[in-house]
């Protein structure tokens, strides 16, 4: 599952194989341009990430569903592997 607003840049469609695109569930623009994966600032965007997704509880309860049925894989396109939405949704879902 696409977990970004946008596509993956340099992606096309055809190679990107998932099964669906949660835009909703991606950080909002404001949030994303002032997080600017700067890691020094990982730690409040994990909290206001975190306060965005409280306001979509159904999907992530959909996403939550999905997990336990069998495998779900988190796409993004963010370079740095520690330090991005994924990480975040991951852990929220883990928690759960």
């Amino acid at each position: 599952m696409l977990i970004d607003r946008v596509w993956p840049r340099g992606v096309k469609r055809e190679e990107l194989r998932i099964d669906d695109w949660a835009r909703d569930l991606a950080p909002s623009a404001e949030l994303r341009r002032w997080f600017g994966h700067d890691p020094a600032r990982f730690d409040e965007f994990r909290a206001r990430y975190r306060a965005e997704l409280e306001g979509h509880p159904e999907k992530l309860a959909e996403l939550r569903r999905r997990a336990q049925e069998g495998t779900l894989t988190l796409v993004y396109g963010a370079r740095d592997r520690e330090h991005n939405n994924a990480v975040v949704l991951a852990e929220l879902l883990r928690a759960a």
